[in-house]
């Protein structure tokens, strides 16, 4: 199969290929900066909007992946922004809604004007719609005796020219992108580095136009860059994977539509949808799996502290120094299934022992169980100053946040209530170990 790809009518799977990879390149390096701006919305906008520009450029003697048609994009993608900004401002509409209202009326009109038009321009509004990536490597030009795809030659320029405009302007987006308020405080022009984003955008919906059509450039410009937001948290590594996944997909996309004989176009998009159901599920930090360990972790620590934590209470209790409250009570009371699994583990770990008076901690689990009875009555005692609760309501909060306290913040909470305070039950506050 991969000698067929290579070889059969000159390579021109492979040039399909190419093509597809660098359009999905472009449209991943600006995806990027719209995901991490939350203009995904606008990054659909401009790919439907752009259209009425191009069949302008295509009527005024331009072709598809020419520079006139390039510029009317862009133009069409500023008409697009001032319009919904001129909804937004004076017709009193919600941004989401002026976008919606912008790019749905522009596509239309673009959609009208190829139909009334058709007999006079190249332009099928099929194949803006939706792309013929096969057929791109049908339309070449010669360079240096090799015949290039024109679609090809236009996503290389586009790419390259995207990548070099990100390159110098990467601060400038990075602060734009993540506090605009400060960036126009800073005295950057967030206004010109947002209309340059936009205009980076068109330009990438209209290299892919030929490849992959209006609708599926769409897919190209958010689900790399969403997938890739799942599985770093820097902006230029995101970038990068972002790039990565589009390629890939591209390759893997092509192959799939060739074997199994459909749209190219449609089974990349299906291609970046897998990318990123598997990294939702896989991700490391966000996945679902990564969420449920650790949710069950946590809950598995919280177990075998309650454990450590009613193992101390329970030789206080012993030594009298206390009398029986509802914190004491618990340690008294017959541990569930979770509580006596946590003690086979504690023991294992060496935090807890068990003899003939019972379960008793170690040097290690004193330490452990000390610093959750600590949290627990610290944070007693700050509500007991602060909130104007009953002192059977204070268990509960205190429970809850003694599993989270770190130990600056015991020491600032220490500090206001005082060293040898003691918390609203009367039982004393051990010290950090």
């Amino acid at each position: 199969m991969l000698s067929d790809l290579l070889t059969a009518h000159g390579g021109m799977h492979a040039w399909a290929i190419a093509t597809a990879a660098m359009v999905a390149a472009g449209c991943g390096l600006v995806g990027t900066l719209l995901v991490v701006r939350r203009m995904s919305l606008v990054g659909d906008a401009i790919s439907h909007a752009v259209l009425p520009g191009i069949v302008v450029a295509v009527l005024a003697g331009g072709r598809l992946g020419g520079v006139f048609v390039l510029i009317g994009a862009v133009v069409a993608a500023l008409v697009t922004v001032w319009l919904t900004q001129f909804l937004r401002d004076e017709g009193g509409l919600a941004e989401d809604a002026g976008t919606g209202v912008a790019f749905t009326t522009l596509f239309a009109f673009g959609v009208v004007l190829i139909t009334a038009v058709a007999a006079r321009i190249d332009l099928d509004p099929a194949c803006v719609l939706l792309g013929v990536l096969e057929l791109v490597p049908f339309d070449t030009l010669p360079i240096a005796g090799l015949e290039v795809p024109r679609a090809f030659l236009t996503a290389t320029a586009v790419f390259l020219l995207l990548a070099c405009g990100a390159i110098a302007t990467w601060k400038l987006q990075v602060f734009t992108a993540f506090d605009p308020s400060a960036a126009a405080a800073a005295g950057i022009p967030v206004a010109v580095v947002t209309t340059g984003l936009l205009a980076a955008t068109a330009l990438a919906t209209v290299a892919g136009f030929e490849a992959v059509g209006a609708i599926l450039v769409v897919a190209m410009l958010v689900v790399p860059a969403a997938t890739a937001e799942l599985l770093t948290r820097r902006l230029h590594r995101m970038a990068v994977l972002a790039i990565l996944l589009g390629v890939v997909a591209a390759a893997i996309g092509y192959l799939a539509a060739w074997r199994f004989n459909t749209s190219a176009a449609g089974m990349i998009a299906v291609v970046l949808g897998i990318q990123y159901a598997v990294c939702v599920v896989l991700a490391p930090d966000d996945g679902l799996v990564s969420s449920l360990c650790s949710r069950g972790w946590f809950a598995w620590r919280v177990v075998c502290e309650d454990r450590l934590a009613a193992c101390w209470r329970h030789e206080e209790l012993a030594r009298g120094t206390v009398s029986v409250s509802r914190e004491t009570a618990s340690a008294t009371q017959r541990p569930s299934l979770a509580a006596r699994l946590a003690d086979g583990w504690l023991t294992f770990t060496g935090r807890m022992t068990r003899g003939p008076q019972g379960w008793r901690l170690t040097e290690r689990g004193r330490e452990a169980a000390n610093t959750v009875v600590r949290s627990h009555r610290l944070w007693e005692a700050w509500l007991g100053r602060h909130a104007a609760l009953p002192l059977d309501h204070l268990h509960p909060p205190a429970e809850w946040i003694e599993h989270h306290l770190g130990a600056e913040v015991r020491r600032r909470i220490e500090a206001e209530v005082g060293p040898r305070a003691s918390d609203p039950h009367g039982r004393s506050i051990p010290p950090e170990p």
